[in-house]
């Protein structure tokens, strides 16, 4: 009975394994499968809660609130250093999703902190344990806290990663991430490969951190005969880069008779006194006369500056002095004087001229103010931006009142500031990327004294935020609203993109606008002139382009979920890749369309002429096509499934390929109608009975086909229960 329980303690901890560790796989792969579970959990900590709060995002009901400051300082950092456009700090997320994405930040961090104090303390991770393998110093104890950060944070990712990152940056690869990230892929898995081709299996961040990895699996006396190999190597190393001049010095030193001699300053100081004194009078004597000359050169600089600060102030004075004078030629002295503040270099000088504007009551004083805070440049916007906002609220407030000259008066307040911020942006056009005209009102005025349109064609505008903006009528022909930052390099985290949520453009004409990568979420476009605008990646969630001119526009890839194209001419533009689900295009003109692989689920078209265009592989699921004229369009591997056909008008059109499962055909057109007369010149010609346009599509699960339509599907190659 002995033997029994003398062998279930000696096997303990074996048996306490898993028993596919003992498939005698060899060390290298079980090191290597470690590490991809380690690595994997890392990342596996920040993709799951980033996807399930990106889900919250777009599918909770909650009531937004704004992004946690946390979450958007750290995909700041992540943007800048990895040069990938940053997304909007300001935005609003449900707090599910702040949550969530809160714990994407923090969880890599402590799993990866859980690892590193494992490691520390035991010389596994749990993974490493799965799959038995340790590691150690030389002596067989745990690599401790200093040992493993050199190991893990310097050795196997630190070095490789900032060497790939180097190379990335400066050899002409930036910005493009698949290079970087192939590149560190590569350096990495190098680094933990070089394991193989060294005697004892250490890979070059064992041999930095004097570590190796043992297979936990053996049973003790092979790990202990392991341990003292590596006793032995270290020893014979040691004694290997002994020479003979090491051994005399070490003689020298440790004799007792002789005593210990130091090598450093301190030796060298005694052995030379005099020397010693020289240059320390020499040092001293020169520190004196560079703390007295740099003293001279402070106090004159100090006192120059404060000359030319009173010289200036006495300028700005004289001219104050000159604004409210008592002689019979007070308003030209005015004029002047207002004219002459917009070039002093005086920082009050802009906050005055915009206060006089906001009190002046004379049109030409007001005329003259608006040309001083041009002469001024940039620095006004800020003062001119706020005024502006002051005048709109003044001017809403007496739209209704009796007060009639009060009310023009603002009136012309407020088209000097229009005027005055219209100029400086054309004159300094792409030098105000971070102007801020949040909320500044542009709009264009037709009637009354202060008629104002605002005109920026062909003017740098990328980066200027001009969200809640009221730019209504104004004419922004070949304007740039996007722009490539300071590294002048597209799609990087500096890139300046302007900022227009929420701005009124009703009536605008952008024609061939560059507005890639925009911010217009919200924005107000009805009736805008968009032809051969460039809108790829812009963001128009819920944006309203109802009877908007886009006649051969670029949508490539925009986002337009859950916006407005009501009765909007879309000929010929390309929205390929393109997010419209939900979006509403009734009555719209969309012949000759791109919508390859656009995502229209539940969309809206109802009345639309969608004649010619092309909608291969797009995802059109449960969304209405009633009543549309599809004639020639092109479906080819679209994704269909409960879509409505009702009454729409499908003559050649082609679905090889689609899954129509669950789509409603009733009252749908496959042939062109022969008793309706038709108007167009040139005629389509008749429908082959065997064009294969429906070729292997499959009908049966298709709604309300009357047997008219049955016949031709079948004609056309397709499959239903009723074609024999």
């Amino acid at each position: 009975m002995a033997s029994p329980t003398v062998r279930r303690s000696t096997n303990r901890s074996q048996s306490m394994l898993p028993s596919w560790r003992f498939k005698r796989l060899p060390l290298l792969p079980r090191r290597c499968g470690a590490w991809l579970i380690e690595v994997s959990l890392v990342v596996a900590s920040a993709w799951v809660p980033f996807s399930l709060g990106e889900y919250a995002r777009l599918h909770s009901a909650s009531e937004p609130v704004p992004l946690n400051p946390f979450v958007a300082q750290a995909e700041a950092t992540i943007a800048q250093t990895l040069a990938i456009p940053v997304g909007d700090r300001d935005r609003t997320v449900p707090p599910l999703t702040n949550l969530l994405w809160s714990g994407a930040v923090v969880a890599p961090f402590v799993v990866a902190g859980l690892n590193l104090y494992s490691l520390t303390k035991t010389g596994k991770t749990q993974p490493k344990r799965w799959f038995a393998v340790k590691v150690v110093t030389a002596t067989g104890a745990p690599p401790g806290l200093v040992r493993a950060i050199v190991r893990e944070g310097i050795g196997r990712w630190g070095l490789p990663l900032g060497l790939a990152y180097t190379i990335w940056r400066y050899s002409g690869a930036f910005p493009d991430l698949s290079i970087l990230l192939g590149l560190a892929s590569f350096l990495v898995l190098s680094e933990n490969f070089s394991a193989r081709f060294n005697s004892r299996r250490r890979a070059w961040h064992d041999r930095l951190s004097g570590t190796t990895v043992i297979d936990a699996a053996q049973p003790t006396s092979i790990y202990s005969d392991h341990v003292q190999v590596l006793r032995r190597d270290r020893q014979a190393w040691a004694e290997s880069q002994w020479s003979e001049e090491d051994a005399a010095i070490a003689a020298i030193v440790l004799t007792p008779e002789k005593g210990w001699r130091g090598q450093g300053l301190w030796y060298w100081m005694r052995q030379h006194p005099g020397m010693t004194l020289l240059i320390v009078s020499l040092s001293s004597i020169a520190l004196v006369l560079g703390t007295f000359v740099g003293t001279q050169v402070y106090v004159q600089s100090q006192a120059n500056r404060r000359e030319f600060k009173q010289q200036d102030n006495q300028v700005f004075l004289a001219l104050v002095s000159k604004l409210t004078p008592t002689s019979p030629g007070a308003p030209d002295e005015r004029q002047g004087a207002i004219l002459a503040l917009g070039t002093v270099n005086d920082s009050r000088a802009v906050p005055l001229l915009v206060d006089l504007l906001g009190q002046e009551d004379k049109p030409t004083l007001i005329d003259a103010i608006q040309q001083a805070l041009v002469s001024s440049g940039p620095d006004a916007l800020p003062y001119l931006q706020r005024l502006n906002q002051s005048l709109k609220t003044d001017l809403e407030s007496l739209r209704y009142g009796n007060n009639e000259k009060e009310y023009k008066l603002l009136a012309l307040r407020r088209r000097a500031t229009q005027r005055a911020i219209a100029k400086l942006l054309t004159i300094y056009s792409g030098q105000v990327h971070a102007a801020d005209l949040n909320r500044v009102d542009l709009g264009r005025v037709a009637e009354g004294a202060a008629q104002f349109t605002l005109v920026l064609d062909q003017i740098d505008l990328s980066g200027v935020q001009l969200k809640s903006a009221i730019l209504a009528g104004a004419s922004l022909q070949g304007s740039r609203f996007y722009g490539a930052g300071e590294d002048e390099r597209w799609g990087t985290f500096d890139d300046w993109v302007t900022d227009l949520s929420g701005a009124e453009l009703k009536d605008a004409n952008l024609t061939g606008a560059f507005l890639g990568n925009a911010l217009m979420e919200r924005t107000n476009l009805i009736r805008a002139i968009l032809n051969k605008a460039d809108l790829s990646k812009a963001r128009l969630s819920k944006s309203n382009l109802s009877s908007a001119k886009l006649v051969a526009a670029n949508f490539r890839q925009a986002i337009l979920n859950h916006a407005s194209l009501t009765g909007a001419d879309l000929g010929n533009a390309d929205f390929s890749e393109a997010n419209l689900q939900a979006a509403r295009l009734g009555q719209a003109s969309a012949t000759a369309t791109k919508f390859q692989l656009a995502n229209l689920v539940r969309s809206e078209w109802q009345g639309a002429d969608l004649t010619g265009s092309d909608f291969s592989q797009a995802n059109l699921q449960y969304a209405d096509l009633s009543s549309t004229q599809l004639a020639e369009a092109n479906f080819k591997n679209a994704q269909l499934q409960h879509v409505s056909f009702r009454n729409a008008d499908l003559n050649q059109v082609d679905l090889r390929g689609a899954n129509v499962m669950g789509a409603d055909f009733q009252g749908a057109i496959f042939t062109p109608s022969s008793s309706k007369p038709s108007s167009q010149f040139i005629q389509l010609a008749p429908i082959a009975s065997q064009s294969g346009l429906f070729k292997g599509v499959n009908f049966v699960d298709a709604k309300n086909l009357n047997p008219t339509q049955i016949a031709y599907i079948c004609a056309q190659g397709g499959r239903h229960p009723q074609c024999q």
